[in-house]
């Protein structure tokens, strides 16, 4: 994926976007770039970010979820919040961070650059809004390898 194709997406997210939000809710890592082009695009400054593992750094997998930092609840009770993720793989990052927000009486909708349907472990769920279905592996331009392949072709290696 390249910059110009992330704003495509973004701008695609946004064209189908209704009503106001009291605030963004990025989910990291992937989500803070979209969040925060999404954030400038509908004028939101109320930007907060989910930092939630799902595995070790053994690669394990943990049935429940790890919240390493979320909002208090107070800044998402009774609040109508918008969940912006990169990837809605298996969904069980973003599932879990609704939940989340739905304990305490917030609102989520949830927003992504890609949404996979056959790797989704929710069939009867998907995200609100997103900017392109895809099935493969992605490379977004932040990625490591991305990144160092920029900086590579900008400095003439």
């Amino acid at each position: 994926m390249t910059w110009k194709d992330i704003e495509r997406l973004v701008d695609v997210i946004y064209s189908r976007i209704d009503g106001d939000f009291d605030a963004i809710l990025c989910i990291t890592r992937g989500g803070m770039v979209p969040a925060a082009l999404l954030a400038e695009r509908i004028g939101q400054r109320n930007v907060m970010s989910a930092a939630v593992m799902f595995y070790t750094g053994d690669g394990v997998t943990l049935d429940k979820p790890v919240f390493l930092q979320f909002p208090p609840d107070p800044q998402l009770a009774g609040k109508r919040v918008l969940v912006v993720d990169d990837v809605w793989d298996s969904g069980r990052t973003i599932v879990a961070v609704c939940d989340r927000i739905r304990m305490v009486g917030g609102i989520p909708v949830t927003a992504v650059l890609h949404y996979k349907p056959t790797h989704s472990a929710f069939p009867d769920l998907h995200p609100d809004h997103y900017g392109a279905q895809m099935d493969g592996w992605i490379q977004y331009p932040w990625d490591p390898l991305s990144l160092e392949k920029n900086v590579a072709e900008t400095s003439g290696e």
